[in-house]
């Protein structure tokens, strides 16, 4: 299975109480610290929960790192609406 590394690149300060313990079971306890994990669904759901805290990087063998949350594009729905009428 792939490797994820993981680097905590903002600090946890003023965050949520959950969030800080989703970072403390990633392995990561200051900014710039960096951990190596398997990718597993269990591992995507807690990058997932805090992806304004870290960076992901995959381990280069081909596997791709996961977006945490993809960014919606304009379909074709919204285009050519200049609002809502």
């Amino acid at each position: 299975m792939a490797q994820l590394k993981i680097t905590q690149v903002k600090s946890k300060i003023r965050c949520l109480e959950r969030h800080k313990r989703t970072l403390a079971a990633l392995g990561l306890r200051h900014p710039h610290d960096t951990v190596v994990h398997e990718d597993t669904p269990q591992i995507r759901g807690m990058i997932a929960a805090v992806d304004y805290l870290i960076r992901v990087e995959s381990d280069g063998q081909g596997a791709k790192a996961p977006s945490a949350r993809s960014k919606r594009t304009a379909g074709p729905r919204d285009q050519g609406k200049g609002g809502r009428s």
